[in-house]
């Protein structure tokens, strides 16, 4: 066989295998299922509520009772540069850490792909908000169930840390409580969190990929801005301090590892 047959039968094979991995991407009517695992921490260790100390900025522990946040807005983006937004009224999820069910949030109806990178929202986009409460949905009844809103003209919380500290000057077990939100459409603290995954996820009828998120609560006092709770222990509605926050929590998530 002459060289040049060679190269021709090489270039036809690269060719095909080409096209095959082009149709594996491609959307297509075929749907699936993928699961979000979202994993607390604080820095290398599992979030443990009310029983251990964690070591904070300074000298300072905190004993952690609570972390809930909402989840938004989720969109994926396939290994040619697509993107699928997911349905935006049912994109709505309120994680807490004290409610193990609450940490597995499944998305049907996901086109047939493979998948390369999530973008969630956390907490509620103006858009939605201006709707007013009648646009709400089941967010605005769960929402208030779950202690996540201050008030329909104050808005929601997108983001609650709660417990309490000691220090070396504060040996007292004192409490705080950082409540993070957009307030009404005066402060806007929504933000965007935007993940590539290890590898592709695979969307297929028959396969449900799995991807474990860990939010590290580390970094909400000791992210961008670090905070030390003796200086301000309770921030709810703070012009300076909510968007600084939003900062922090949203530099909090990573993708770990992911299950095809």
């Amino acid at each position: 066989m002459t060289f040049l047959k060679y190269i021709t039968i090489i270039t036809l094979a690269t060719q095909m295998l080409s096209c095959i991995a082009n149709i594996e991407d491609e959307v297509s009517d075929i749907e699936g299922t993928i699961e979000l695992k979202f994993d607390n921490s604080y820095n290398d260790n599992d979030l443990l509520l009310n029983t251990t100390s964690y070591d904070a900025v300074g000298s300072e522990q905190v004993k952690i009772s609570t972390i809930k946040y909402i989840v938004s807005n989720i969109s994926l983006e396939d290994n040619n540069g697509n993107v699928f937004t997911y349905p935006k009224e049912d994109a709505f999820f309120i994680i807490d850490e004290a409610d193990t069910a609450s940490q597995k949030v499944n998305l049907y109806n996901i086109p047939a792909g493979s998948y390369k990178k999530i973008t969630f929202g956390i907490g509620v986009d103006q858009e939605t908000y201006s709707k007013g409460a009648d646009g709400q949905g089941t967010l605005l009844a769960k929402a208030q169930e779950m202690g996540m809103m201050w008030s329909w003209q104050a808005g929601y919380r997108f983001f609650r840390f709660e417990g309490d500290y000691t220090s070396s000057t504060i040996t007292t077990a004192t409490a705080f409580a950082f409540h993070m939100g957009s307030h009404g459409s005066q402060l806007d603290n929504y933000k965007e969190v935007s993940l590539a995954f290890p590898n592709s996820i695979k969307v297929r009828e028959e396969a449900k990929p799995s991807v474990h998120i860990v939010a590290n609560i580390a970094t909400v006092l000791n992210g961008t801005t670090a905070f030390l709770l003796e200086d301000a222990a309770e921030i709810h509605v703070d012009a300076i301090k909510s968007p600084q926050i939003a900062e922090n929590v949203q530099q909090m998530f990573s993708v770990h590892h992911v299950h095809n």
